[in-house]
């Protein structure tokens, strides 16, 4: 599990749940972890403990968003029966980038020619069967909310506020660490951003867009970075052999 797993201070409570779930279920006090109503920021507890220490590749968002996190709690609720480890192994599945963004990323990924170097046929296979050789992850690793909506990573800024900065320094950070040399993928322009500030890995690609369906600059800057892309990705593998 991830350093700082909480699993077992809300695993009951996420069990007491009926489905389907709705907002309200998930968005309460029971599973609020912190707050910052000066900056309107909310952090809620998302059952994202698995961690993969041997992953070749980490894919890392920004946080998870309600759509993720709904999806992460119905996963625990029809798997209950799983021992928690691989209970939680089942959620990051089931969950991570799940919806128009997984399959965006699918995509992008497959078209960096991806696929070729892990071995593999299609990046679908990291969701599934090939979910070994990745980690998929985010720099804040519980659902954060800004003014009641999704947080983008944008305001406030994740380096210049405390709270969300600590979040990166307590979790990705320390999580990040006990993998050995992954080549990692930020999503987007804010992670890049977070992953320069600390600068702990020299394996991190460099132009990789938001997958999200709303950036609707993703295509042109898929476009403009892909062979620069594709150079980075055939010089880690390369090295990595």
């Amino acid at each position: 599990m991830v350093t700082e797993a909480k699993f077992q201070l809300y695993k009951e409570k996420i069990l007491s749940l009926d489905l389907p779930l709705y907002d309200h279920d998930l968005l309460n006090s029971t599973f609020l972890l912190e707050k910052d109503e000066k900056k309107k920021l909310e952090v809620y507890y998302t059952p994202f403990d698995y961690i993969n220490e041997k992953a070749r590749v980490v894919i890392a968002g920004i946080t998870p968003g309600l759509h993720q996190m709904r999806k992460a709690y119905t996963t625990v609720i029809e798997n209950r029966h799983l021992n928690d480890e691989e209970l939680l192994h089942k959620v990051k599945k089931s969950a991570s980038f799940e919806g128009t963004m997984r399959n965006n990323l699918i995509a992008m990924l497959d078209e960096l020619e991806i696929p070729r170097h892990l071995g593999i046929s299609s990046s679908s296979e990291l969701f599934g069967k090939a979910n070994h050789l990745v980690y998929t992850t985010s720099i804040l690793p519980h659902a954060v909310f800004f003014n009641h909506q999704n947080y983008n990573g944008s305001r406030p800024n994740i380096l210049k506020t405390e709270m969300l900065l600590d979040y990166v320094k307590r979790y990705f950070i320390k999580d990040i660490s006990r993998i050995e040399d992954p080549l990692i993928i930020p999503l987007g322009v804010n992670v890049s951003k977070v992953l320069d500030h600390f600068g702990n890995n020299t394996h991190t690609l460099k132009g990789f867009p938001h997958p999200s369906g709303s950036n609707g600059h993703r295509h042109k800057q898929f476009r403009e970075n892909k062979q620069e892309m594709k150079r980075q990705i055939e010089n880690y593998f390369y090295i990595n052999r």
